[in-house]
């Protein structure tokens, strides 16, 4: 397997600890926060969770640690690796489905960060005090679907991402996830002992880690298994490109399960800090995509510290979506650099430009345009669903076809040997996973997605 670009000089992550950092930011991000405590509350809470985790390391880390031999093995972005790695073949389309898919995810991304800073503001001003869920849901609506007032959080959000993205890999990326990490699993365990610590917590507990399997439905164990690969930021370049900055006395398989581990143990934070809280104050634990930002702003000032709590917990949300940002700009902008030959400062404002024009549509298809259909979905729903339902699961599986059909057995142990080892007995199991295993669990959600 080649050694990368040769005479070109390229930016390289410079610690071991800032690879996890950066990686872990990369798969944290909205949905540990966000999607994963309301989705384990629609399928039943532990039994959803333990189902979840089976998926993880079955197919998520197989996954990740596939992107990450792809990457450093070419030392390219997500379209150039496969293009280096597989010569005249149509394999580096898989590269641009990953392209393709961070650029939309960006795009809509920004707009759902935008709404967080929007809170944190709101939790500054205590303007969740003394109103009813449908106060806070009214409050909510007339946000997201004003012209102008998200774009301003939104586009605010964005120029943050590109300022970090701007000054490199080792600088700006690298640098900034070694803070953000620590300062997001500090915000986090507060919140944890503060939710726990209110009176009804235990049940919230019992809720999250002890399983009823009879809650468990057909559609709940689908739902583990996408979250499980869309989670860990998987088949959309990030990994790729971030393995590409990877250098070669890195142990790939460690580095791949401390990342999985960041992520799992992070979304399972995320859990114990809300559960505990809505099952204290007598809240329906499946209430959708509206716990977050309807039913979590109207319970937390009814308890004890909740101005504090409501304050760092959107905060919280803040810097997920930016550790995650960071990483899906720099697919876009690692493509710009290399394959268009666009100095990085260029390809930076360019992709952050393009991706907020697209988010502006996504944020106006909530109000003014929300009648604008394609296909049946507004502009940020089409994206949502193209990107999650589509280039994703597409993406995933080919990657996995990729390096257990055409890489083969030797290459793939010749990366991971550099900087590491694996025995023959694991090597096998690996790559069973990859050739069958994960390609046929990631089709089963293409198709439920397309369903």
């Amino acid at each position: 397997m080649s050694s990368g670009l040769g005479k070109q000089s390229r930016d390289s992550f410079g610690s071991k600890f800032g690879v996890v950092a950066a990686a872990a930011g990369s798969a944290v991000g909205l949905g540990n926060i966000w999607k994963f405590p309301y989705i384990t509350g629609e399928f039943g809470g532990a039994a959803f969770l333990f189902v979840y985790l089976g998926f993880i390391l079955a197919i998520g880390l197989p996954i990740m640690l596939s992107e990450f031999i792809v990457g450093r093995g070419a030392r390219r972005n997500a379209f150039g690796s496969f293009k280096h790695l597989a010569p005249g073949t149509n394999w580096k389309l898989v590269g641009f489905l990953g392209v393709g898919a961070a650029f939309m995810i960006q795009s809509f991304y920004g707009v759902v960060a935008g709404w967080s800073m929007r809170y944190v503001e709101l939790a500054v001003e205590d303007s969740f005090a003394n109103r009813s869920a449908s106060d806070i849901q009214t409050l909510f609506s007339s946000f997201i679907e004003d012209p102008v007032s998200p774009l301003y959080f939104q586009l605010a959000f964005m120029v943050l991402v590109g300022a970090i993205v701007i000054i490199g890999v080792q600088k700006g990326i690298e640098q900034f996830s070694k803070v953000l990490m620590p300062v997001l699993l500090l915000i986090i365990i507060y919140l944890d002992i503060k939710a726990v610590s209110l009176e009804g917590a235990k049940a919230g507990l019992e809720f999250l880690f002890k399983p009823d399997f009879s809650k468990l439905t057909g559609e709940g164990v689908l739902s583990a298994l996408g979250h499980a690969f869309f989670s860990l930021s998987l088949g959309m370049g990030t990994l790729i490109t971030y393995g590409s900055y990877i250098k070669k006395d890195n142990n790939l398989i460690r580095t791949a399960a401390q990342v999985t581990a960041a992520d799992t143990i992070i979304a399972l934070l995320a859990g114990v800090a809300i559960f505990p809280v809505v099952f204290a104050m007598g809240i329906e634990p499946s209430s959708g995509p509206g716990l977050v930002f309807i039913t979590l702003p109207n319970v937390f000032h009814q308890i004890p510290g909740g101005y504090i709590f409501a304050i760092l917990f959107f905060l919280l949300l803040v810097i997920a979506a930016l550790t995650s940002s960071i990483s899906i700009l720099e697919v876009v902008v690692a493509y710009f650099s290399e394959e268009l030959k666009i100095k990085r400062r260029v390809a930076t404002i360019l992709a952050v430009a393009l991706t907020s024009v697209f988010g502006v549509m996504c944020s106006l298809s909530m109000g003014i345009y929300s009648d604008v259909k394609i296909f049946g979905y507004n502009f940020f729903d089409l994206l949502d669903h193209i990107a999650s339902n589509i280039l994703l699961p597409l993406g995933g599986m080919f990657i996995a076809l990729f390096v257990g059909w055409y890489l083969k057995r030797n290459r793939v142990a010749a990366e991971i040997n550099q900087g590491g080892s694996i025995s023959d007995r694991l090597l096998s199991i690996f790559m069973i996973l990859v050739k069958i295993v994960a390609p046929l669990a990631i089709g089963f959600v293409f198709v439920k997605g397309l369903l």
